[in-house]
C-alpha cells in the first residue's frame, strides 16, 4: 500500500507547484487562451449574423424577384390582351369597311343597270317610233289593194330594219 498512498511531503510540494503553475496559467495562459476563445466566439457570432443577413437578403432577393416576375407577366398579359383587342377591333373595322365598299359597288352596279335599263328601253323606243314612222310612210306611199300585200311589205320593212340595226 505504500506505493499508493503518497507521501505528505510529495503532496505538499505538489500542492505548491500546482498553485504556482496555476498561478502562471491564471495570470499569463488563461487571458490569452480566454481571449482567444472570445476573439472565436466574436468571429462564430459574426459569420452568423452575416449568414443571417445573407438568408434576408436572399429572400428579399426572392421576394423583388417574385414581385417583378408577377409583374412581367401580368404587363405580357396586359399588353396581349391590348394585342387582342387591337386585332379584333382593326378586323372588325376592316369587315365594316369592306361591307361599306361592297354595298357602295353593289349600289354603283345597281345604278349603272338601271341606267343602262333605262338608255336601251329608250333606245328602242326611238328605233320603234321611227321604225313605226318608216312602216306608215312607206304604207301611205304606196297603195296597197291587199292583206297579203300589206303583210309582205311590214315583213319586208322588219326584215330591213333589223338587217339595219346589226350592222
Amino acid at each position: 500500500m505504500g506505493l499508493l498512498t503518497p507521501d505528505p511531503g510529495t503532496v505538499f510540494w505538489m500542492i505548491i507547484i500546482f498553485g504556482v503553475v496555476f498561478f502562471i496559467l491564471a495570470k499569463y495562459a488563461f487571458p490569452v487562451i480566454i481571449g482567444m476563445v472570445e476573439e472565436r466566439k466574436k468571429y462564430i457570432d459574426q459569420s452568423l449574423e452575416a449568414a443571417r443577413q445573407a438568408n434576408e437578403q436572399l429572400a428579399q432577393v426572392r421576394e423583388e424577384t417574385d414581385r417583378m416576375l408577377k409583374e412581367a407577366r401580368d404587363e405580357q398579359t396586359r399588353i396581349l390582351k391590348e394585342a387582342s383587342q387591337t386585332r379584333d377591333r382593326v378586323i372588325k373595322e376592316a369587315r365594316v369597311r369592306a361591307q361599306l365598299e361592297a354595298q357602295k359597288a353593289l349600289e354603283e352596279t345597281r345604278l349603272q343597270i338601271v341606267a343602262e335599263k333605262e338608255s336601251a328601253l329608250n333606245d328602242i323606243r326611238q328605233q320603234v317610233a321611227i321604225l313605226s314612222v318608216d312602216v306608215a310612210e312607206k304604207i301611205l306611199r304606196k297603195d296597197l289593194k291587199s292583206d297579203q300585200e300589206q303583210l309582205e311589205l311590214v315583213n319586208r320593212m322588219i326584215d330591213e330594219m333589223v338587217a339595219a340595226s346589226k350592222k
